[in-house]
């Protein structure tokens, strides 16, 4: 069974274990003010296995199967698959630091959800094939383009702060991904370059 299926499975059992289970939830739940000692720091990883609703899981799992799939086969043809999951898990908590000492004070502020991880493997991808093509609400759109559009937007909310959602992670999750990606693989970096100088259209 591949990574990506695993991770998929995992995240669902633990999310529909938490969805009527308060206190399930607030024990793996991101939640900077309990976590005054290292003790609690196991949150940054247990955060990205919980779910607000069935909504949320959906569209995490759905990006992650699809995107995840290209991503493990590439790790698997250079010859390092172990290299799919640490990117994943790595994310899930370098995507919740910003919001962690951001948040660290307040109270009433908790984060839940593989929004990070996920984002980390849509901008591997983007590194592997930047012209790739992907749907965005239906619409074709080159991977790369997409990508710079998902970062802006994300910068952006991230600073308005107007809606529930953590766009922070998203933002951090992206370039964690695209750089983890160029660290373990820099050589195709020159690819990733001339790539972006040849711009393919395939929809």
């Amino acid at each position: 069974m591949s990574f990506t299926l695993v991770i998929i499975i995992a995240t669902a059992l633990v999310s529909f274990a938490a969805f009527n289970n308060d206190e399930l939830r607030n024990k793996l739940i991101l939640w900077p003010r309990r976590m005054d000692n290292p003790a609690e720091y196991y949150r940054f990883i247990t955060s990205g296995f919980i779910h607000s609703d069935m909504t949320h899981l959906f569209f995490n799992m759905f990006t992650l199967y699809f995107f995840g799939r290209n991503a493990e086969y590439w790790f698997n043809v250079i010859g390092r698959p172990a290299l799919y999951p640490l990117l994943y898990l790595a994310a899930i908590v370098a995507a919740s630091i910003p919001s962690f000492l951001k948040h660290r004070n307040n109270p009433y502020y908790s984060a839940l959800g593989a929004s990070g991880g996920v984002s980390a493997i849509l901008f591997c991808t983007v590194y592997i094939a930047p012209w790739t093509t992907i749907y965005v609400w239906f619409i074709p759109i080159p991977a790369i383009i997409a990508g710079v559009l998902y970062l802006v937007y994300s910068a952006y909310m991230a600073r308005k702060e107007s809606d529930n959602i953590g766009h922070d992670a998203h933002f951090w999750g992206a370039v964690f991904g695209f750089v983890f990606t160029f660290i373990f693989d820099p050589t195709h970096g020159r690819f990733f370059l001339e790539q972006l100088m040849q711009p393919q259209f395939n929809f």
